[in-house]
C-alpha cells in the first residue's frame, strides 16, 4: 500500500485515574522529523515515545501533542515534622521567659512555620503511566496511519492516471517519428529533382542526408527509456511500501529524457507532445513529494 506523508490521528484514553489525549499530524519531509509537545513530568518517556513512533512511520515532519491529567485525589502527601515543631516551641518558650512576656503560641501559628508541614508528590507510577501513554499513542498512530493510507490510495490512483497519459504521449511520438523521416526524404527528393531537373539523382547521397537527419532527430532510445521508467513507476506504485525516494529519482530520470526529446524535436506535433510530457512529469514530481 502507498502512504501519504500528510496525515492526522487522535486518541483519548481514561483509566486508572489517568486521562491521556494524543494527537498526531504530519506534512511531507525528506526524513523523519518528530516534534513532541507534552507535560514536563512525561519527559522521561521521550526516547520510548520516539522509538514507538518509528513502528508506524518512516518519513515526514511529525508533530505529536500529548495532554495528561491525573484525576486521583492522592497526587501529594502532607508530612508533619514534630522535631521541627518542638524546636520552634523550645525557642518561643525561651523567648517568653527571657523577655517576661506571655507565651500565646497556638497550634495554628506553629503550623505556619517553615518545615513543620511539607508537601511531597506521590511517587510516580512510571509503569502505570507508560501503560496508559503507550495505549493512547498506539491508538492515535493507528488512526494516523489509516488517514495516510487513505490519502496514499488517492495519490496512487492519480499518479497512475498521469502515467497512462504519459504512455499515450510516448506511443504518439514513437508512431510519428518514422513518418517525419519519410516526409523529410520525400521533400528532399522533390527538392533535388527540381534543382537537377533531368539530371540523374545520386540515391546514395540522398540516403546519406536522410540518415544524418534521422540521427539528429531520433528519439527511439529516449522513448524506450522513458517507457521503461513509466512502467517501473507504475509497478512500484502497485507494489506499495516506502517508495517515495525511489519515485523521486525515477521522476528525475523521466524529466531528463523529456528534455532530450524536446531538444531533438523538429516537428511541431512531437514538440507539443514533449511539452505535455514535461508538464505531466512535473505534476508527478509534485505528487511524489507527498509519498512516504
Amino acid at each position: 500500500m502507498i502512504k501519504s506523508m500528510t496525515g492526522f490521528g487522535r486518541f483519548e484514553i481514561a483509566e486508572d485515574n489517568r486521562k491521556v489525549t494524543v494527537e498526531i499530524k504530519s506534512v511531507n519531509h525528506r526524513y523523519l522529523d518528530v516534534s513532541i509537545k507534552m507535560p514536563k513530568k512525561l519527559n522521561f518517556f521521550d526516547a520510548s515515545i520516539r522509538n514507538l513512533l518509528k513502528e508506524y512511520m518512516q518519513r515526514g515532519k511529525i508533530d505529536l501533542f500529548i495532554t495528561y491529567e491525573d484525576t486521583s485525589e492522592n497526587n501529594v502527601t502532607i508530612k508533619y515534622h514534630p522535631e521541627v515543631a518542638a524546636e520552634y516551641m523550645k525557642y518561643l518558650t525561651q523567648m517568653a521567659e527571657e523577655f517576661h512576656i506571655d507565651n500565646d503560641v497556638r497550634v495554628s501559628l506553629i503550623s505556619r512555620y517553615p518545615e513543620v508541614f511539607t508537601w511531597d508528590d506521590v511517587e510516580i507510577d512510571e509503569e502505570g503511566i507508560w501503560k496508559s501513554l503507550e495505549k493512547a499513542i498506539r491508538g492515535a498512530a493507528e488512526s494516523f496511519v489509516d488517514s495516510r493510507i487513505k490519502e496514499g490510495e488517492n495519490l496512487k490512483n492519480d499518479l497512475i492516471d498521469k502515467l497512462d497519459n504519459m504512455l499515450a504521449a510516448v506511443d504518439f511520438i514513437e508512431e510519428k517519428s518514422p513518418q517525419i523521416i519519410e516526409d523529410y526524404r520525400s521533400k528532399l527528393m522533390a527538392r533535388v529533382s527540381e534543382m537537377l531537373e533531368d539530371a540523374a539523382i545520386d540515391d546514395s547521397r540522398i540516403v546519406q542526408e536522410v540518415t544524418i537527419f534521422a540521427d539528429k532527430i531520433c528519439v527511439d532510445e529516449e522513448m524506450v527509456r522513458l517507457r521503461s521508467h513509466i512502467e517501473t513507476m507504475k509497478a512500484l506504485l502497485i507494489e506499495g511500501g516506502s517508495i517515495g525516494r525511489k519515485l523521486d529519482f525515477i521522476a528525475q530520470e523521466m524529466n531528463r529524457e523529456a528534455n532530450t526529446t524536446l531538444s531533438k524535436s523538429s516537428d511541431l506535433e512531437i514538440a507539443n507532445k514533449g511539452i505535455e510530457l514535461k508538464t505531466e512529469i512535473e505534476k508527478v514530481r509534485e505528487q511524489i513529494q507527498n509519498i512516504e
